[in-house]
């Protein structure tokens, strides 16, 4: 069965409810898809989610009661590291054992929630959309970065609603500290599409190094010609400042590896200047802090230079993100924010292993720019002082879309003012935060490579229907194939088989029926809502 757009879209009758509810649960919702799906629909523009009345009014109780006692909503805070993989922080099985230690991120997961089954898209861009528009990036045209030279069909954020712009106008003041890489374009850009304010860089970290990383690119810095032609794309190579209402500066120009060693520590002093002053003010924030590193090539700023136990750059860079963490959080806790402030952290994809060993570790099975567990499973860390039951583990479904729906919660805002128009892929999961004993509400993660549909996770099954292969070790993007798995999709039992080392398929599971029907009934919402074709 060949599982592309095109034959889903036109071939798979549309499974979804036209009777729209608000924040309820519809009384004469659809079925579910197949037996095994829990999931219910409320409407047929948004994920079915898992039922859990019980633990929703236990949430809605503290959610009353922070109110009451503080008179404003809570602070959000996002923490989100570039291509740090699953197995880099000690809490995830790294730390120490890799060389380098992470003391602070392990505190927040043991005064908090460790969610062991996290999930991000497969690379950095289309992470970055699910975050912060709850919509897969097939639905927004942004399944991979938009690069220098670029030709794109249309703006992809026309028509989109950001969290960030559904928050302010909600009274929050929202904040992106850090890398963007959703587009640098006038109409594109974080000032441009919801923040009230940005202070960052709208490219990944290696796009501001290469043309001067002699070692690495000696065919591009040293040829007069290449590097000129290079330049002349116009790419922006600036920390930038930007406004909601247009204004835009250059605070200063990143021309040198020294200058972009230093880009976090800039990054984390600003958030610290913030925050101070955001506490004299009377309205809450949102703010997405969101590191440059680890993504490759990994320069440590000079007070992190061989401080890791391994002494190489990206472990000196992780005791660097896991220092300013900790930074951030204890003027959290100075300023008396510890108890007003919802945290989440995580990490965009898995790791980098085609820049090996700049590269962090995942136990599992491929990495960026896959699909496997290795590209799409990440650490992700809730912790809210007082509300978030600390020491808590939970191998419940998380996608970071869902980040989009539970901030929209904790910052008041109704689904039912969301236009109907588009479909919302992410999860209302504020009651799995909040109650102590919450369960996820999440029944599917689905798992889009660029355009295709490739595999979905269900439960602990997770059925792939096309898969990357690396020709050589490592090698997951620039030397991987992407082919289909044949007469039936390759179906893996994660509780026995994290790694996805040997498919059960139809030997020794008798669901693979049912979550082909929960595929289908997936790709019959790309029927309904049609996807943007940016060109990309």
């Amino acid at each position: 069965m060949f599982f592309s757009l095109k034959p889903m879209c036109t071939a798979v009758a549309l499974v979804c409810s036209s009777v729209l509810v608000n924040d309820a649960w519809a009384q004469d919702a659809p079925p579910p898809a197949s037996k095994l799906s829990r999931a219910v629909a409320q409407n047929d523009y948004m994920q079915p989610a898992i039922p859990r009345p019980e633990q929703d009014a236990l949430a809605a109780e503290k959610l009353a009661a922070f109110e009451a006692k503080t008179g404003k909503k809570p602070n959000i805070l996002i923490f989100i590291v570039d291509d740090m993989g699953f197995g880099d922080p000690g809490v995830y099985g790294g730390g120490e054992v890799i060389g380098a230690a992470t003391p602070h991120i392990d505190d927040l997961a043991a005064e908090g929630l460790r969610l062991t089954s996290t999930y991000s898209q497969y690379t950095c861009t289309p992470t970055r959309a699910a975050i912060y528009t709850g919509r897969l990036p097939m639905r927004t045209g942004l399944i991979r970065p938009i690069l220098a030279g670029d030709n794109i069909k249309q703006n992809p954020w026309e028509g989109e609603l950001s969290v960030a712009g559904l928050l302010s106008d909600a009274g929050y003041h929202t904040m992106l500290v850090g890398k963007w890489h959703i587009g640098e374009g006038e109409g594109m850009r974080p000032h441009d599409v919801g923040f009230d304010e940005f202070y960052g860089f709208y490219k990944a970290q290696k796009e501001y190094t290469q043309d001067v990383y002699q070692m690495r690119f000696p065919d591009l810095v040293l040829d007069e010609d290449k590097l000129a032609r290079y330049h002349s794309i116009g790419s922006d190579n600036n920390l930038i400042f930007g406004q909601k209402d247009g204004t835009t500066q250059v605070i200063e120009n990143i021309d040198s590896i020294e200058k972009m060693a230093e880009g976090d520590k800039m990054l984390r002093d600003y958030t610290l200047k913030r925050l101070e002053e955001l506490a004299q003010g009377d309205k809450p924030f949102y703010l997405s802090h969101s590191f440059m590193k680890l993504h490759a090539d990994n320069f440590p700023s000079k007070e992190f230079v061989g401080k890791s136990a391994s002494k190489f750059p990206y472990r000196d860079n992780l005791v660097e993100v896991d220092a300013y963490v900790g930074d951030i959080m204890a003027k959290l806790e100075t300023l008396g924010l510890l108890e007003e402030t919802f945290v989440f952290f995580t990490s965009d994809n898995g790791p980098q292993m085609d820049s090996w060993p700049d590269s962090g570790y995942t136990p599992f099975r491929g990495a960026k720019g896959t699909t496997w567990e290795g590209g799409v499973r990440v650490p992700g860390i809730a912790y809210w002082k007082g509300m978030i039951e600390p020491g808590r583990t939970s191998d419940g479904l998380f996608d970071l879309m869902d980040l989009f729906n539970t901030s929209l919660t904790l910052g008041g805002v109704s689904f039912a003012d969301l236009p109907n128009d588009r479909y919302y892929d992410g999860v209302d999961q504020t009651s799995f935060l909040l109650a102590d004993n919450g369960e996820s509400l999440r029944e599917h993660v689905y798992n889009w490579l660029g355009s295709k549909l490739t595999a979905m996770r269900m439960r602990e099954y997770k059925a792939h229907l096309f898969v990357a292969m690396a020709q050589e070790k490592f090698l997951w993007i620039d030397m991987a194939t992407v082919v289909p798995t044949g007469l039936a999709p390759w179906l893996f039992n994660l509780y026995v088989d994290p790694k996805e080392e040997y498919p059960v398929g139809h030997r020794m599971n008798a669901w693979t029926a049912s979550l082909g029907a929960e595929l289908k009934a997936h790709a019959a919402t790309f029927k309904k809502f049609p996807p943007k074709d940016l060109g990309l």
